[in-house]
C-alpha cells in the first residue's frame, strides 16, 4: 500500500447555494403578506427598485400596464440570457444596454402622486369601527348618578375587566387601593354587574351564571345549587349524579342543564375589537368558468416592481469605471433577480395549485366527502419539481374556491383505502362521522364501535381508535356525553 499526495482532476456536479438562490427559495415560501413586507424592505434598500403606483385617476390603460410588466420582465430575460453567454467574460454592461434602448430625455422624471380631483367617495372606501367592551360600559356609566369618587372607582373596575368581561382584581384589593370599605366597593361592583351584556363584572364563572339567572328572574334554588356544586357534572353530562344528589329525576336534571347551557360563560367576547380579528388573504383563487376550473394567482396585494428610469439614465450617462456605475450595476442586477424570482414564485404556485385542482376536481364538484388522499410526491411528479419545492410553495398559503377558503395543505391529506381500492382522505371520513352524529337519536347516540360498523358498510374499513381520534379532532363529545334523557 502506497501513501502519498497526488494532484488529480475530477469532474463533479454539485449545487452551490448562492445568495440569489437562497433569496429565490425564501421568496417561494413567503405568503402574500410576507412577500409584500419583503418587497417593501427591498425597495428601501435598493434605489433601482420602484413600486408601480396604483391607477387612481384611470389615466393609464390596461395596455400600458401590461407594457410596463413586459418591460420589467424583458430586463429579467435579458439578464438571464446574456448573463449565461457572458459567463466567462466581464459583467453585463447595463449602461450600454440602456443606451441601445434609446430612452428619451424625460425618462429621468420620477413619478409624483397627484390626488384625485373628482372628489367622489364611496362607502367601499371606509370601514366601520367596532365598539369595545370598555367603551360600551363607559357609555352606560355616564347615565348612572353617583359621586365623583365612586365614578372614578367604577371606571377603574371597567378598565380592569379582561376580554371575557371578568374582574381581574378582588374587591378587597380595590377597597384597599381606593381607601373604601368592602361594602361600598361591592355596591359599585353591583352597579357594573347590572350593565349590558348581562354577566359582565363577575369574578368567576359561577357568579357570572348567577347574574344571568337573576336577570332572567330565575332564582330557583335547585338551579342555583347546580351552578354552585355541579358545573363539572354538567360539562361531562353526568346527569345521574345531579339527580341523585338533589333527589330529582334525570329528566328534571336535564331541564336544569339545558337552562344553564344556554347561558353565556364569556359575556365580553362579543365585543372583540377589530384589531384582534385576523383576516386571511387568499394567495390563489379558483373559479369555475364554462365548466372548467381556472386558477388565478392573487397579485392585487403584491406591489408591482419596476426599474427606476432616473437611475437608468444616471447609469447610462456615468463613467463605466466610476464607483457610481459599479454601485448601480450591482443594484440593478439584484433588482432584476428579485423581479425574476417573484415571477418564478408566481409560476410555481400556479403549476402546483393547477395540479391540485385537477386531482381534487371531485371535491370542488361534489363536496368534502369526495376529497382524495394526496401526497407531495404525487404533485411533484406531476409538475416535475422536487417535493421540497412543492412544500415551500404551499406552506402558509390559502386558496379561495367556490367551496370556500381553504389552506392549500388541506388538500394534502392522508387516509385509508376504500373497498374499491381508491384512497379516501381523512377529511372525507370526518365529514361522514359528522353526518352520523347529526342524524343520530339524541337519546341513543352512536358509539365509536357503531360508527365503525356504519363506515364499514360504506366501504371504509378503519379501527375504533381511528374513529375516536377523528372524533376528538372535530371536538365531538363521546356518546355518553352526547346522550340526552
Amino acid at each position: 500500500m502506497r501513501l502519498g499526495y497526488d494532484l488529480t482532476i475530477e469532474q463533479a456536479q454539485k449545487l452551490v447555494m448562492t445568495p440569489e438562490l437562497i433569496q429565490a427559495i425564501q421568496i417561494l415560501q413567503f405568503n402574500t403578506q410576507e412577500l409584500e413586507a419583503y418587497v417593501d424592505e427591498q425597495v428601501l434598500i435598493n434605489p433601482i427598485l420602484e413600486i408601480d403606483p396604483p391607477d387612481r385617476e384611470s389615466a393609464r390603460t390596461e395596455g400600458k400596464d401590461r407594457e410596463q410588466d413586459d418591460e420589467a420582465m424583458g430586463f429579467a430575460d435579458d439578464f438571464s440570457s446574456k448573463a449565461k453567454t457572458k459567463a466567462g467574460d466581464s459583467e453585463f454592461d447595463w449602461a450600454e444596454h440602456f443606451k441601445e434602448r434609446e430612452y428619451d430625455d424625460i425618462s429621468y422624471k420620477q413619478w409624483q402622486y397627484s390626488g384625485s380631483d373628482t372628489g367622489e367617495y364611496t362607502f367601499e372606501q371606509f370601514v366601520s369601527t367596532d365598539i369595545s367592551l370598555t367603551e360600551n360600559l363607559m357609555f352606560q356609566l355616564q347615565f348612572v348618578p353617583m359621586k365623583k369618587s365612586c365614578r372614578l372607582v367604577a371606571k377603574y373596575m371597567i378598565e380592569a375587566l379582561d376580554e371575557n368581561g371578568y374582574l381581574t382584581q378582588s374587591v378587597e384589593e380595590l377597597a384597599e387601593q381606593f381607601h373604601l370599605t368592602t361594602e361600598k366597593t361591592e355596591e359599585i361592583l353591583a352597579i357594573i354587574q347590572g350593565f349590558d351584556p348581562v354577566g359582565v363584572g363577575a369574578r368567576d364563572l359561577k357568579e357570572c351564571l348567577k347574574i344571568q339567572l337573576h336577570h332572567e328572574g330565575n332564582d330557583d334554588p335547585l338551579t342555583l345549587q347546580v351552578v354552585d356544586q355541579h358545573l363539572n357534572d354538567i360539562a361531562n353530562n353526568r346527569l345521574g349524579n345531579i339527580a341523585k344528589a338533589l333527589n330529582i329525576t334525570v329528566r328534571e336534571a336535564q331541564e336544569i342543564s339545558d337552562i344553564i347551557r344556554r347561558l353565556e360563560p364569556k359575556p365580553g367576547r362579543q365585543f372583540e375589537s377589530a384589531g384582534d380579528t385576523k383576516y386571511v388573504v387568499p394567495d390563489v383563487t379558483v373559479e369555475k368558468v364554462d365548466g372548467e376550473y381556472v386558477v388565478l394567482v392573487n397579485e392585487s396585494s403584491t406591489p408591482r416592481l419596476t426599474l427606476s428610469p432616473y437611475y437608468q439614465k444616471m447609469l447610462a450617462e456615468s463613467d463605466r469605471e466610476s464607483n457610481i456605475s459599479k454601485f448601480l450595476t450591482g443594484r440593478l442586477n439584484s433588482a432584476v433577480w428579485l423581479i425574476k424570482s417573484i415571477e418564478q414564485r408566481r409560476q410555481t404556485i400556479y403549476n402546483v395549485v393547477s395540479a391540485v385542482v385537477k386531482y381534487q376536481v371531485d371535491f370542488f364538484e361534489k363536496g368534502s366527502k369526495y376529497l382524495k388522499t394526496l401526497t407531495l410526491k404525487q404533485i411533484a411528479d406531476e409538475v416535475g419539481i422536487h417535493e421540497s419545492t412543492v412544500s415551500r410553495s404551499i406552506n402558509g398559503k390559502y386558496m379561495q374556491s367556490p367551496r370556500g377558503v381553504f389552506e392549500i395543505k388541506y388538500f394534502f391529506t392522508s387516509g385509508v383505502s376504500g373497498s374499491s381500492g381508491q384512497g379516501i382522505a381523512s377529511e372525507s371520513i370526518k365529514t361522514l362521522i359528522r353526518e352520523i352524529v347529526d342524524n343520530e337519536d339524541p337519546k341513543a347516540p352512536k358509539s365509536d364501535q357503531a360508527m365503525v360498523e356504519i363506515l364499514r358498510e360504506k366501504g371504509i374499513d378503519i379501527s375504533r381508535r381511528t374513529v375516536a381520534k377523528y372524533r376528538d379532532e372535530m371536538h365531538v363529545a363521546s356518546s355518553s356525553r352526547r346522550k340526552r334523557y
